[in-house]
C-alpha cells in the first residue's frame, strides 16, 4: 500500500476521449498515485478540458513531438515506483490499481491485464485481449520471446511497469520504435519476470483513428514489420543489459501474428519489403511450419493462421485482397 503509482498520459487531440481517461484513474482506491499528463501540441480542446481538473492533474503542454518523447518527458516528471502509460482514449476500470498492486512484487519488470475492446460510447466489441494461454509461465513468455519475438501482452495501456525496469532504458532513444509500449514490451521478457492478471482492467476504445487501425492505409502493414525490426533491436539491448545472448533475426519469421503481417504487406504492397530476405514463397513456408513451431496459440488458431496466409497468398490479387480487408476490417 506504500508504493506509488505514476499515470502518464499523453495526448494529442483527444479532446472527446481525454476526460474519461484522466477520471477513470481519479476513482481508483489506491491511496497513493499521480496523474501527469502530457499535451503534445493538441489542435481541438484539449487544453481546456486538462486544465479544468486543477490540481489534481500534473499538466505539461509541450509542442508536438509524438508519443515518444512525450512519454519521456513525462516519465521525467513522475516519481511513482509503478508507472502505467495510458492512452488519453482508453479508460481504468474501477480497481485495476488495486489488483495490480496486490500482485507486485520485487524482481518484475510488470504486471499485465487484460483489456476489453469498446466502441467510442464504451459499449463492449469483440474479445478480450490478449488471449491467455494455460499455465502461463514467465519461463515460458522467455522462449516464446526468444523464439517467435512474440508472447501474450497487451498493448500500451495494460501495462504497469516497474519504474527499475523503465530507468534502464528511459528516455527512449530515436533509434527505437516511435510508440512507446513497443519498445517496452520488447523488452520486459528480458529484464525482469512478468505477472498476469486475467481480468480486463482496461477499456481499450476502437474509434478508426487507433493506430491499430491498419485498414487505413495498405502501407501501414510494412510499417508494422518495420516496427518489428526496432522492437527485435530494443530485444537484442536488453539482452546485453542483462548479460543474456540475443534473440536470433530468424525469431521474426516464426511469429503468427508477424506472419499474417508480413503476408498482407508481400500482397498489397510489394515493393516495400523491411525484412529484405522476406518472399511470397517464404510467407508460404512459414504458414506450413507455424503448425508445428511452439506459440502461445493454440493449435485450432495456427491451423486458421496458416489456412488464411495459404489462401492470401496464392490466390488471385483481386480475391487476395478481400481476404486481407476481411481479415483487418
Amino acid at each position: 500500500m506504500n508504493m506509488m503509482f505514476s499515470i502518464i498520459i499523453a495526448n494529442y487531440n483527444y479532446a472527446r476521449f481525454i476526460s474519461d481517461a484522466i477520471n477513470s484513474v481519479l476513482i481508483q482506491d489506491w491511496p497513493k498515485f499521480e496523474i501527469i499528463v502530457v499535451d503534445d501540441g493538441s489542435t481541438d480542446e484539449s487544453a481546456q478540458i486538462i486544465r479544468s481538473f486543477g490540481h489534481k492533474v500534473k499538466a505539461f503542454f509541450r509542442q508536438n513531438g509524438g508519443q515518444r518523447e512525450a512519454n519521456n518527458f513525462g516519465f521525467a516528471q513522475s516519481r511513482g515506483d509503478i508507472v502505467i502509460f495510458l492512452d488519453a482514449d482508453d479508460v481504468l476500470v474501477p480497481g485495476a490499481l488495486r489488483a495490480i498492486g496486490s500482485v507486485w512484487r520485487e524482481g518484475l519488470s510488470k504486471v499485465q491485464v487484460q483489456m476489453q475492446r469498446v466502441d467510442e460510447q464504451k459499449n463492449p466489441i469483440r474479445n478480450v485481449i490478449p488471449r491467455i494461454p494455460k499455465d502461463l509461465s514467465f519461463k515460458k513468455i522467455l522462449q516464446w520471446a526468444y523464439t517467435t519475438s512474440e508472447y501474450p501482452s497487451p498493448p500500451g495501456s495494460g501495462n504497469a511497469w516497474s519504474r527499475k525496469f523503465l530507468e534502464k532504458f528511459f528516455p527512449i532513444k530515436e533509434d527505437y520504435d516511435a510508440f512507446t509500449d513497443s519498445t517496452c514490451i520488447a523488452m520486459a521478457p528480458y529484464l525482469g519476470d512478468i505477472e498476469t492478471i486475467e481480468v480486463p482492467f482496461v477499456l481499450y476504445r476502437m474509434h478508426g483513428e487507433n493506430d491499430s487501425n491498419l485498414s487505413n492505409n495498405n502501407r501501414n502493414f510494412s510499417r508494422e514489420i518495420a516496427r518489428s525490426l526496432k522492437r527485435h533491436a530494443a530485444a537484442c539491448d536488453a539482452c546485453k543489459m542483462a548479460g543474456l545472448p540475443p534473440p536470433s533475426k530468424r525469431s521474426l519469421f516464426r511469429g503468427p501474428h508477424l506472419l499474417q503481417l508480413r503476408v498482407a504487406s508481400l500482397r498489397l504492397t510489394p515493393e516495400h519489403k523491411p525484412l529484405v530476405s522476406d518472399s511470397r514463397k517464404r510467407a508460404l513456408y512459414d504458414a506450413l511450419l507455424i503448425l508445428f513451431r511452439p506459440s502461445f496459440e493454440k493449435f485450432y488458431v495456427r491451423l486458421i493462421i496458416s489456412a488464411w496466409s495459404i489462401l492470401a497468398l496464392t490466390t488471385p490479387e483481386k480475391i487476395s485482397r478481400k481476404i486481407i480487408a476481411k481479415r483487418f476490417a
